[in-house]
């Protein structure tokens, strides 16, 4: 396969390696933890989790709303990389910022967590566009595939040294746990920042630079794209049916934790499903990449969430860790599956030269996704009293999602099967 010598290919792969180890790392485990127990002080548990709530709704919502401007802005100016470094930057920045955080300072930290959840989601939206760029369209799913594998070993390899340092405080010269996390905020930064610079130096984007768009041209743009996505059927009903199953995959995601809490599960359990699940997830990916070519997007995405109805279903039965680290694997073989099949299968859809736009869009919904369905799971759990009913819910999801797919024609993919 000539594309993984690509040079372009691994340095824009490489980005997903960079900046997951942020999403695994800050955003699933360490600030929790220490907003909970150093950021906040003297008040209840419920403060601490609305005061999350908040934090990952306002970063939430303020890239759902900026995504689709900031792409249609990057095309017109030709500009998607150098956007791209400034959100980057941002992220990096603000995440390494999160180490000077004293106690009590919940504001600050907050702040700080809320512009690092931008520029990670922002860079993100630019860094989906650049997937036409770097490759040919016989290629997308592979190459998606490939980013999304790198991401998942990336984020547990750094996770894993993170976790080692934060059991092992004294192994590293450190004072505490807390310490430990602190430094861990650095490290991601680090971390994040060193593996971006191939995409800086070797990615291009294959088009002129014209200087004399401004933002007004990006928002007439962004007009224009809304427009041509509602014309046509193909576009529309894939968006639809990626808001409806994407949501239910981060609601898993984001749930998980507090679902295996509650079923008595201790944290290093979940530590180590969470490790599990991002391990199974690299070559799982990358075998979904070739599904993506042998039978089709549409075929590769069908199976990815029949998995997940039958691990929904799943759920209701678990009694054991062991029960919980065979979910975990199931959700592992199909989680970037549906992740890196859904982003090629979209950059099939849409047109090359307006694909900031477009992926804007695209990453707008998977940024109002995790709303419906943490409120369905939540409104379940507390109306019947369990939170397995709970997770069941979120079939609604994955069932609708699957059914306006494979309403999807074959427009989108010469080798999806209707």
């Amino acid at each position: 396969m000539a594309f993984w010598s690509n040079r372009s290919v691994i340095a824009w792969s490489l980005y997903d390696w960079a900046n997951s180890a942020f999403s695994l790392s800050v955003v699933t485990v360490f600030v929790p933890v220490l907003l909970a127990e150093f950021w906040s002080t003297g008040v209840d548990s419920t403060v601490t989790t609305f005061r999350l709530g908040m934090a990952n709704g306002a970063a939430s919502l303020i890239v759902a709303v900026a995504a689709p401007l900031l792409g249609a802005i990057a095309d017109q100016m030709d500009r998607r990389k150098g956007l791209l470094c400034i959100l980057a930057g941002l992220g990096i920045v603000m995440t390494g910022a999160l180490f000077f955080v004293a106690r009590g300072q919940w504001e600050i930290a907050v702040a700080c967590y809320v512009l690092a959840s931008v520029g990670f989601a922002g860079s993100n939206s630019l860094y989906d566009s650049l997937l036409v760029d770097v490759t040919s369209s016989d290629h997308f799913h592979e190459v998606s595939a490939l980013g999304f594998g790198l991401g998942y070993i990336g984020g547990a390899l750094l996770f894993a040294v993170n976790v080692w340092m934060v059991a092992s405080p004294a192994s590293f010269g450190l004072e505490s746990e807390i310490e430990a996390i602190r430094i861990a905020f650095i490290l991601v930064a680090i971390w994040w920042a060193v593996f971006s610079i191939p995409l800086l130096l070797w990615v291009d984007e294959h088009r002129e630079p014209d200087r004399q768009h401004s933002a007004r041209d990006g928002l007439r743009q962004l007009v224009a794209t809304f427009r041509q996505i509602t014309r046509r059927r193909d576009l529309s009903l894939f968006l639809l049916a990626y808001w409806l199953y994407i949501d239910g995959v981060y609601t898993i995601i984001k749930m998980a934790v507090d679902f295996g809490l509650s079923q008595g599960l201790s944290m290093q359990d979940l530590i180590r499903a969470i490790l599990l699940t991002n391990v199974i997830g690299f070559p799982a990916a990358l075998l979904f990449g070739r599904l993506g070519v042998a039978l089709g997007a549409q075929t590769g995405l069908t199976i990815a969430l029949v998995v997940y109805i039958g691990a929904t279903i799943a759920a209701v039965f678990i009694d054991t860790a062991l029960d919980f680290y065979v979910l975990a694997v199931c959700i592992g073989l199909v989680q970037g599956g549906v992740q890196s099949l859904s982003r090629s299968m979209f950059a099939h859809l849409i047109p090359a030269d307006e694909s900031a736009a477009y992926f804007g869009f695209y990453n707008m919904l998977g940024k109002f996704s995790a709303i419906l369905g943490p409120v369905i799971t939540g409104y379940v759990a507390l109306t019947f009293g369990s939170q397995r009913l709970g997770i069941l819910s979120l079939i609604v999801l994955f069932v609708s999602g699957l059914a306006l797919l494979t309403r999807v024609g074959r427009r989108s993919d010469s080798k999806m099967p209707v």
